[in-house]
């Protein structure tokens, strides 16, 4: 009987470590109606950092946010969509030029997928030899897909020059990309090419410009916390007065 018992142990010790190290590389969670999260992932600073991105179903396609971190998966998210929606992705727009946002860029464009970013990404991808989207949002824009309508909004510089947001009013989704840090967040982040003094100030547009959304959207923590913008303005605030001493 003990011998049976070791046995069993040992088979489920070597299905917790296998399951461990065959984790998916993609996730895709259901937000709201037509909304969906999708999760890739990759290292920084030797740990497996989630990468956030969304999609929205439309009755014209599927109109994708961001690109996958993980560069294997640009197909496979592709796939996933099609399998899961009967639906192929016609639009894409990234939110910063940083690789977590973009690489999938030019695949995608290759793939005959409208791509977007706005024109100081642009700038900045090509400065900085990153993927490039095929069409530019020259200001702020309203994007009008299928049945949903939703829009671009540049509030400033934060963790980068130039992040925007997306705002999707009927349903009350905020999209903050990487501006916006989970409620679980210690701090901003990689702030290598972000404005320390202006974060505080440009999240605060953010939230007077969308005071009442049901979900905010985050890149890289937990995105079922409504509290992250506030989390995240206190965070900036607290940067700022480190920043003046």
């Amino acid at each position: 009987m003990k011998k049976i018992v070791l046995i069993i142990a040992f088979f489920f010790s070597l299905t917790n470590i296998f399951g461990q190290t065959n984790e998916p590389k993609l996730k895709i969670s259901h937000l709201t109606g037509d909304f969906y999260i999708y999760t890739t992932y990759n290292t920084y600073e030797g740990s497996k950092i989630p990468a956030n991105g969304m999609y929205l179903v439309t009755e014209n396609g599927v109109a994708l946010f961001d690109t996958p971190w993980d560069t294997t998966q640009f197909q496979p998210l592709l796939d996933s969509i099609k399998l899961k929606h009967y639906k192929d992705v016609t639009i894409c727009i990234a939110t910063h030029w940083h690789s977590d946002r973009t690489d999938g860029l030019e695949y995608y464009k290759q793939k005959g997928i409208k791509t977007y970013t706005t024109k100081l990404t642009d700038d900045l991808s090509k400065k900085n030899n990153k993927k490039r989207a095929k069409y530019l949002i020259e200001k702020d824009t309203i994007f009008n897909i299928g049945q949903y309508s939703f829009e671009t909004y540049y509030p400033g510089q934060g963790h980068t020059e130039d992040n925007i947001v997306l705002w999707f009013n009927k349903e009350k989704v905020l999209y903050g990309g990487c501006l916006i840090k989970g409620a679980e967040a210690e701090n901003l982040g990689y702030l290598g090419e972000g404005n320390a003094f202006e974060y505080e100030t440009t999240l605060k547009n953010v939230q007077k410009k969308y005071p009442d959304p049901k979900y905010i959207i985050v890149s890289h923590h937990n995105w079922n916390n409504i509290n992250s913008l506030k989390h995240s303005i206190e965070m900036a605030n607290e940067l700022k007065r480190k920043n003046r001493k």
